[in-house]
């Protein structure tokens, strides 16, 4: 069975990124605990930055704006099965209800993109 991952880009002011990375050190707890087999937030150092395009192509695509950065994220499951039954008790759990009150979030998240992946290659 093929290992599946939720994938998230989250446009994120960078004064917020202290903010931001207690909430998901948190996140991070919660999920592990209910069986992710692993997670990552990440903090984009770098992108191709063709000409006329600020912050680079990424950057675009996540629709950042010029006090912004952005945050690639990823949580891995053995399984789209494995991914529901995890996600089901995480959702349940109220620590993670405390940490994403959308009033104290550090970011919009109505711009945040995020989707269901199924691991083509894993080595």
């Amino acid at each position: 069975m093929a290992q599946y991952v939720d994938g998230f880009v989250i446009p994120l002011p960078r004064k917020k990124l202290a903010l931001y990375r207690r909430i998901a050190t948190q996140a991070a707890k919660v999920w592990r605990e209910h069986g992710a087999l692993d997670y990552k937030e990440c903090v984009m150092d770098m992108a191709p930055q063709p000409e006329g395009v600020p912050g680079g192509l990424f950057a675009k695509l996540a629709k950042t704006k010029r006090d912004e950065t952005v945050i690639f994220a990823y949580i891995l499951f053995r399984s789209r099965a494995h991914r529901d039954r995890v996600n089901a008790k995480v959702m349940a759990d109220p620590r993670l209800a405390a940490l994403c009150d959308p009033a104290k979030m550090p970011f919009d998240m109505a711009r945040m993109t995020f989707g269901g992946f199924n691991v083509l290659v894993a080595r």
